[in-house]
């Protein structure tokens, strides 16, 4: 871990003080490019994409990252995961921005290609990773140029005033939205309900 350490020199020499970047960095790749492939040095975590490798979120492809638009709950891919999603909300066109969805709150975004995927249909997203063992996940989304942001929730309430966000996606929460008679559901999805009868 202390090849991933970047801070300030002492302070006699600290008035303009910059981060260094780390070793062997480069300028990142441009979007849309970025969508699909980063630099290796610029993200140094070789034992996160072994794990992630095999749920085919990120494998590393010479001096690249490469990230296929995979993942756990994507077996077909985010494109045909997100044009679902559009189907059940819309119930015909499967276009999520046509519903009315143009900010998603993406909570356990992992390496954030879901929002990689939405950014071409003009969706803008945030994507928020739990201060847990799987933040380093992080750097992938800020390095594809996602926005993308770490919190603890349970200690800390997101710097969001109320509906930021036309949708909030969540493939790994582990919350039973079923319990009592389909009560957080319900909470859930009232304000949008709302939304479309006024």
């Amino acid at each position: 871990m202390g090849e991933l350490e970047r801070h300030c020199p002492p302070l006699e020499k600290r008035l303009f003080c910059l981060a260094p970047p780390p070793k062997d960095y480069k300028i990142p790749i441009k979007w849309p490019l970025s969508r699909d492939y980063v630099w290796r040095s610029n993200v140094n975590h070789t034992y996160l994409a072994e794990v992630k490798g095999g749920q085919n979120w990120v494998h590393e492809k010479d001096q690249l990252w490469w990230f296929p638009g995979g993942g756990t709950h994507f077996k077909h891919g985010a494109s045909e995961y997100i044009q679902r999603l559009g189907h059940m909300i819309t119930n015909e066109t499967g276009d999520l921005r046509s519903a009315g969805v143009v900010q998603v709150l993406d909570v356990g975004c992992g390496v954030a290609s879901f929002s990689a995927y939405l950014l071409p249909l003009d969706i803008r997203t945030m994507s928020f990773a739990p201060k847990d063992g799987h933040e380093n996940q992080i750097q992938f989304a800020l390095e594809r140029g996602i926005g993308a942001m770490i919190a603890a929730m349970g200690t800390k309430q997101l710097p969001y005033p109320s509906e930021s966000f036309e949708m909030i996606h969540c493939s790994r929460c582990r919350i039973d939205f079923h319990e009592n008679g389909n009560l957080l559901f319900l909470l859930m999805i009232l304000p949008l309900i709302l939304q479309m009868i006024q």
